[in-house]
């Protein structure tokens, strides 16, 4: 196996046993921005949390935060401490639960069991109770909408429009969660310093954005937290002997292996979970799938498609930065070792517990590799 890398116009190759990829799934040098209309008659400052400048001064400024995601819900607090007045404007309403954001138990935990044992018992409970929250909103979604409700409406001031700001069309997981921890948003809103608008934008204006409703919002600063674009492989450009892979048309193995492109592996952690418990997993089986490869003197690995076999999109999240990206990266199958889990218990079984070898695999030891190539 070859890697070529190019900096600044010097092109390095390079030899390994094995590609490992470890770039996430997001393109961190540009987000995504919607067109607004409009947009070059603002006066004020725009700026996409993506390439956040270090000088930019927003005490005592009216800021409008476009986006009602995990970057929105984030910056709404953390600027509302010293600027003027922050609005969150979004065109849809997102579940967002408040948190603790300390864990009183695993605080609680050392002095009675040891740090060890603390760690230990703080791990599994942090993953049962993650797991236990997705499969209820997923196997009752109508009881987990007015549970979030509760939650939301006990931190909002009395009188507040619970259901115009904080009431999604879709289920709860259907979309990632929003986590305050806290409930920091909550308190600035209960606070008077800082406020949710949902309605739709018509077009910016030199004093800030006019809505579809009619109304307009000042603003000195706008911040577009309009989601982020993603990346398949950092955007590497995969070949065999010389054939390009074209992505959209592999399927996952065990999540973490593409079928037909030897010796070549990734990790993408948990959309649903903590995203290291699933990348601590693959890496753990994959060391053992090396250790059985070098033991059998194996060189080439690679999974290889049972037959025919129905697929879906590799990421399972409803949320427009995923569907948008969704052709530009490999599927997964529907059942077995083709399908990409989910859930840590299944993965704990299968990544941790299960064998390496599959009858998926196929293997070739460094012999009949020197053959083919001397033939």
């Amino acid at each position: 196996m070859e890697v070529e890398r190019a900096d600044t116009g010097e092109r390095l190759t390079m030899s390994a046993g094995w590609f490992f990829c470890a770039s996430g799934y997001y393109r961190y040098d540009e987000g995504f921005t919607p067109d607004f209309p409009g947009r070059e008659r603002f006066t004020g400052r725009i700026v996409h949390p993506q390439h956040w400048p270090e000088d930019l001064d927003y005490r005592g400024k009216r800021v409008v935060i476009i986006g009602s995601g995990a970057t929105a819900v984030t910056l709404v607090p953390a600027m509302a401490e010293t600027a003027g007045h922050v609005t969150m404007l979004q065109r849809s309403p997102t579940y967002i639960v408040p948190v603790p954001s300390e864990d009183r138990i695993a605080n609680a935990l050392p002095k009675l069991v040891g740090r060890t044992r603390a760690y230990a018992i703080a791990r599994r409970k942090n993953i049962a109770k993650q797991r236990l929250v997705w499969r209820f909103c997923q196997q009752h979604p109508s009881a987990a909408r007015r549970l979030i409700r509760h939650l939301n409406a006990k931190q909002l001031p009395k009188g507040f429009p619970v259901d115009e700001h904080f009431k999604p069309a879709y289920n709860p997981w259907d979309q990632r969660l929003c986590a305050v921890p806290d409930a920091d948003m909550f308190t600035a809103i209960r606070e008077g310093r800082a406020s949710v608008v949902t309605d739709r934008i018509e077009t910016f204006s030199e004093r800030g954005i006019r809505l579809a409703s009619g109304r307009e919002l000042d603003a000195d600063i706008i911040v577009t937290a309009t989601g982020l674009k993603l990346l398949a492989f950092g955007g590497i450009s995969l070949s065999v002997d010389g054939d390009k892979v074209a992505l959209p048309q592999k399927v996952a193995f065990k999540g973490f292996m593409l079928n037909d492109v030897p010796n070549f592996a990734y990790m993408f952690g948990y959309t649903n979970s903590s995203w290291t418990l699933k990348v601590g997993l693959i890496c753990e089986h994959f060391c053992r799938l090396l250790g059985y490869l070098d033991h059998h003197g194996y060189r080439i690995c690679y999974p290889q498609l049972p037959g025919d076999m129905a697929t879906r999109p590799l990421l399972g999240v409803a949320a427009g930065y995923v569907q948008r990206s969704a052709d530009q990266f490999p599927r997964q199958g529907d059942h077995g070792p083709w399908r990409t889990c989910m859930d840590y218990r299944a993965d704990y079984q299968t990544l941790r517990q299960g064998p390496v070898n599959d009858a998926n695999l196929r293997l070739a030891t460094a012999s009949s590799v020197a053959a083919q190539l001397s033939a």
